[in-house]
């Protein structure tokens, strides 16, 4: 990404960067931030080098003289359409207008976030902060809003595997996914089902890493061995549910049960069990990931893993708004529990 700053003004062409300090330091971007913010984490001497190097060359935090609030908070996610978007949306909004200020609603369309032209119109736009649901995210977005003095935090529903972009440091809002996939696997389990198949979401991404990994967590506990051909990898929605279903339920023995990724997943499991004449749960039983209200409206109610969209999207945008008021107590890192709902689309296998 070319930075913003030489391209503002002439003057400011020469201005150093935090990430040159962080190189000349031999430290990471987020060390040098934190010695710019005054606050934890680094040791004494390191902190003492930073600020001096700091000093020699004359930085100054871009934007530094405009800290007033503007009443905006830019909220970026993928899309908007589906209910899981809808719900984290819905967090949001809340808590921009319990806090008086406005939203604005970006979507990436699968793009990466952080390009040029949307950072320029921030930067003439200006906004209080950015709240982040994306996957993926350009090389140097993080020290480009460090530089232009702007708050994000990343709500990885989602995640990341791309550390290249999102540091270990990034501020974040996330659910415990490995948790709730061992709740699913071990509910299916103790219904009787041994033979479980497992349609996770995109392997790149860290949250279906995480399902999957408790998923073989729980089986490993009770003794039950994973074959390869359960394991599949969809895309969130309905329609990699249902392809990813077909080839489960195609197998020479198929599984009593399927844990999917995500809701919308699971729905296309309904598909795909229903144009073989199956039903849930009596034929195979289903679990999802989310709890969006299109679990109360199919048939059966789908059990499902609960994640709370709404107040992850509440706690980034109340974040954001604790950074931009330099608040030192504001938590830099939240994982809130996912807890298992129970419905009717899991039962015992047959005999």
């Amino acid at each position: 990404m070319t930075s913003l700053v030489s391209s503002e003004t002439g003057r400011d062409a020469g201005r150093v960067t935090i990430a040159r300090v962080a190189d000349l330091a031999g430290v990471s971007v987020p060390t040098v931030s934190k010695v710019l913010n005054g606050r934890q984490g680094v040791s004494d001497e390191t902190r003492e080098r930073v600020q001096a190097l700091l000093d020699e060359h004359g930085y100054r935090r871009r934007g530094a003289e405009r800290r007033q609030s503007v009443g905006l908070v830019d909220f970026v996610i993928r899309d908007l359409n589906s209910l899981w978007a809808n719900e984290l949306v819905r967090g949001a909004e809340r808590e921009a207008a319990r806090a008086g200020v406005g939203l604005v609603v970006t979507a990436t369309h699968g793009r990466r976030f952080g390009n040029q032209h949307w950072l320029r119109h921030i930067v003439a736009r200006r906004t209080d902060g950015i709240v982040l649901v994306v996957s993926q995210l350009q090389e140097d977005i993080e020290d480009e809003l460090h530089r232009l003095n702007t708050p994000f935090v990343l709500v990885d529903p989602v995640g990341t595997t791309d550390r290249a972009a999102a540091s270990e440091e990034m501020p974040t809002v996330a659910a415990s996914n490995w948790a709730g996939g061992i709740s699913a696997t071990e509910h299916l389990l103790a219904l009787g089902h041994r033979r479980i198949g497992i349609i996770t979401g995109p392997e790149s991404l860290q949250c279906s890493q995480d399902r999957l990994d408790g998923f073989r967590t729980a089986m490993l506990r009770a003794g039950v061995p994973v074959p390869d051909p359960l394991v599949r990898y969809g895309d969130f929605q309905v329609s990699g549910g249902r392809a990813q279903a077909e080839h489960l339920l195609s197998l020479r023995t198929p599984p009593t049960a399927i844990f999917a990724g995500s809701d919308q997943q699971a729905y296309g499991v309904y598909e795909a069990a229903r144009a073989r004449g199956l039903r849930v749960p009596e034929d195979l039983s289903v679990v999802g990931f989310d709890d969006v209200e299109l679990c109360e409206w199919v048939s059966p109610q789908l059990t499902t893993v609960r994640q709370p969209l709404a107040q992850m999207a509440r706690e980034a945008t109340r974040i954001v708004l604790d950074l931009r008021r330099n608040d030192p107590t504001s938590a830099r890192k939240i994982e809130l529990a996912t807890s298992l709902v129970v419905r009717g689309s899991t039962a015992p296998p047959r005999v």
